[in-house]
């Protein structure tokens, strides 16, 4: 399934129903937040019954909705799925804040879930017992739905990274699957002198796969306590991504294309783009997307910044919440719980959904599945191990939705003009800083 972290948040309404001025416009519970809900409370409320809204578009909900009606007849589900991205995000800011419409499910991204818990816009599921399932997950997304002893949501997937390559291509300018980065470098000149029409990979800059590198490098920009902040890009693990990737733009060895175009669905086919690093939920979309490739391309360890480390980190994934003015509370965090922890995890893994539950990465079924896509590769062990090579100490900004936003108007310059990657980091970290000062942060310095 294709991750919607690219898609940018421009909506007027999102960001100012989420400023911090508001931010106790989100819940009606006062008290009642606290209170413990026990496994007896959820099976009579399940025996009850009743209907409850959800909005997410996850495609293989569908199914997950279909078989809880069928164990809870006395529930009915209603699926909304036809928003993704900026439209969901907007829709339900706007519900939020008119106090109505507000779903009882949501689907929200990692990178989003700060945004909404921060305006008190989600239910504390800790009080479900959803903090005793911290055990069930791998560390970056149980890290990203939760703060403490809160719990914000329940992940319903993952996007440990990995690197996708054309083996084809590799084979054909006899260059070696790069373990490093700078063998990474060395690979992309090596193919783009035996090929002027080939590139190692695409980027014209991507807030996702920016942050998500950082990660993997080591930087920890954001620091998050609260409504205090503090954002700075000029740290070790940054000097190292901008080391690599300036010289990959100064040298031209970057194909000028966006991805999730035509032209880069083109590319990738035709072994102009040679590379992929992304997460693992790809192979589906190399499935649909580039169907006439079918046997060219395998997975790889994500390429290291020293020789012999073993650092991933998390590109994409999305959990399931509570929004705090949802109606039916008990209903909706059964349902949460199903979908992710529960019966649903093994039927949405089985329509191609990447897991965020140990069991289902440890599982040798899972491990052992062969990829015909990839050549009959069992990719699924790589993606594991990336998955487990997640450092969790990693942070989103509360309002990373708008830092996303400006992107391309900071970072992104460096891709189209003599602005230098250091130059459109720190003009981003100061575009952040400004923003968060004007919506009430504490920025520290």
């Amino acid at each position: 399934m294709r991750r919607t972290t690219s898609r940018v948040l421009r909506g007027v309404a999102l960001v100012s129903v989420l400023a911090v001025g508001s931010a106790a416009c989100g819940s009606s519970d006062g008290d009642s937040e606290q209170k413990a809900v026990s496994a007896g409370d959820l099976q009579t409320a399940l025996d009850k019954g009743g209907d409850i809204t959800v909005w997410a578009w996850e495609p293989t909900l569908k199914t997950v909705a279909a078989d809880f009606q069928k164990k809870y007849p006395k529930v009915k589900v209603n699926l909304v799925g036809e928003r993704s991205g900026d439209k969901h995000y907007t829709a339900l800011s706007n519900a939020i804040s008119a106090g109505k419409g507000v779903p009882d499910v949501a689907q929200v991204e990692y990178f989003a879930v700060g945004q909404y818990s921060l305006t008190k816009g989600l239910t504390d599921l800790s009080k479900f017992g959803a903090d005793k399932l911290s055990a069930k997950y791998t560390p970056g997304p149980w890290n990203a739905v939760s703060d403490g002893s809160k719990v914000w949501g329940l992940p319903m997937d993952s996007g440990p990274m990995a690197l996708f390559y054309n083996k084809q291509v590799f084979d054909k300018y006899k260059i070696a699957v790069p373990t490093t980065w700078d063998e990474y470098l060395d690979a992309a000149r090596k193919l783009h002198k035996a090929d002027p029409k080939a590139y190692i990979a695409n980027d014209t800059g991507d807030a996702g796969f920016t942050t998500s590198m950082l990660w993997q490098a080591g930087s920890r920009p954001y620091k998050v306590d609260g409504t205090k902040v503090g954002i700075n890009f000029d740290d070790a693990g940054a000097k190292k991504f901008e080391t690599v990737w300036q010289t990959l733009i100064n040298e031209k060895l970057l194909a000028p294309v966006t991805g999730w175009t035509d032209d880069w669905y083109k590319g990738l086919g035709d072994g102009t783009i040679a590379t992929l690093a992304t997460g693992a939920w790809m192979p589906a979309n190399f499935v649909t997307g580039v169907p006439g490739a079918s046997g060219q391309w395998r997975a790889a360890a994500m390429p290291q910044w020293a020789k012999g480390e073993k650092a991933s980190a998390e590109n994409g994934g999305s959990s399931l919440t509570v929004p705090a003015l949802a109606k039916n509370k008990e209903l909706a965090y059964a349902f949460v719980e199903y979908a992710n922890s529960g019966d649903g995890v093994a039927s949405r893994v089985s329509e191609g959904a990447f897991p965020a539950t140990k069991a289902e990465l440890e599982s040798p079924a899972f491990q052992s599945k062969k990829f015909d896509y990839f050549g009959g590769q069992e990719a699924n062990k790589i993606f594991a191990e990336s998955a487990a090579n997640v450092a969790s100490d990693w942070k989103y900004l509360p309002f990373q939705p708008y830092a996303n936003s400006i992107f391309n108007d900071t970072v992104g310059k460096a891709y189209v003009s003599s602005t230098t990657l250091a130059q459109g980091l720190k003009a981003w970290q100061d575009a952040s800083v400004k923003y968060g000062n004007e919506q009430g942060f504490t920025i520290e310095k």
